[in-house]
């Protein structure tokens, strides 16, 4: 099992969280922020669950990585101009590549194949929690903005 040090493991923390915030932000509503940020957390807190075997997942979103404080999540420098210009998927898909910069040669190609499935589920999830409407319960819950914003996410991780 590699080993990451705290600034690889904030790094690859930073990632999700990137990715989670560009695809709310493409399309924001109060209410159906703050869903999507409960569905971001919750495939956070399931990745280590979901990819046992992945080095990278475990040793930033394990239980035991979460409760130890090692990993500092910080909150994602976003401009309100990257937002308005779209700029903010372009600034979160840098972030990721960052963290696999950061990664290395420590992790395997399926590993690191795994962490990009893990960082699109994140986006994903946050497009499918809420929808327009009142308190979010509209349909279609991903809107024609997210649905671009995950198309591209999609193919820059070739996932």
């Amino acid at each position: 099992m590699a080993t990451y040090t705290s600034e690889e493991m904030s790094k690859v923390a930073e990632a999700p969280m990137m990715i989670g915030m560009a695809v709310a932000m493409v399309d924001m509503g109060i209410v159906s922020t703050a869903i999507e940020a409960a569905a971001m957390s919750k495939q956070i807190a399931g990745a280590a669950t979901k990819y046992p075997n992945n080095s990278i997942i475990q040793a930033v979103f394990s239980d035991a990585a979460l409760k130890s404080g090692t990993v500092k999540m910080e909150k994602p420098d976003i401009q309100p101009e990257d937002v308005q210009s779209g700029a903010v998927v372009d600034k979160a898909l840098t972030t990721v590549d960052a963290a696999v910069a950061a990664i290395g040669d420590k992790a395997t190609p399926v590993e690191i194949t795994e962490f990009k499935q893990f960082v699109y589920d994140c986006g994903d999830a946050v497009a499918n929690a809420a929808g327009s409407g009142l308190f979010g319960s509209g349909n279609p819950k991903v809107s024609d903005k997210e649905a671009a914003a995950l198309a591209k996410i999609k193919a820059a991780f070739a996932v």
